[in-house]
């Protein structure tokens, strides 16, 4: 068990990370400052990777023959990993809506 609780805690890290970077992706779009942006989505996958390297370590582990225990916290970092995915699809469109704007209100030039 106290592997699962380590597994979990790096899932949980991880997708914190990426959720704050892709939040602050956006905060840097509505600025204007794009490409500060498209580096923090980027750098956000990397921690998102991390995460789901971690949880393919349970999914191999009980493809094994292992029975892993139902555990809240592996349903919560599940859960967490699956929110910043949706984050991040919705910040990703976000951004192009504030390219739109900026670009209508004529303080950037049509990418």
């Amino acid at each position: 068990m106290e592997g699962m609780e380590l597994v979990a805690f790096n899932i949980i890290s991880n997708a914190g990370t990426a959720k704050s970077l892709v939040m602050e992706a956006l905060y840097a779009a509505r600025e204007g400052r794009y490409e500060e942006a498209e580096n923090k989505l980027k750098e956000s996958l990397q921690y998102l990777t991390e995460g789901h390297k971690a949880h393919h370590q349970l999914i191999q582990e009980e493809a094994s023959g292992n029975n892993l225990t139902f555990s809240l916290l592996i349903m919560h970092a599940e859960d967490q990993m699956m929110s910043v995915e949706t984050i991040n699809d919705l910040v990703k469109e976000m951004i192009r809506m504030y390219k739109d704007i900026h670009y209508l209100k004529g303080e950037i030039s049509k990418n």
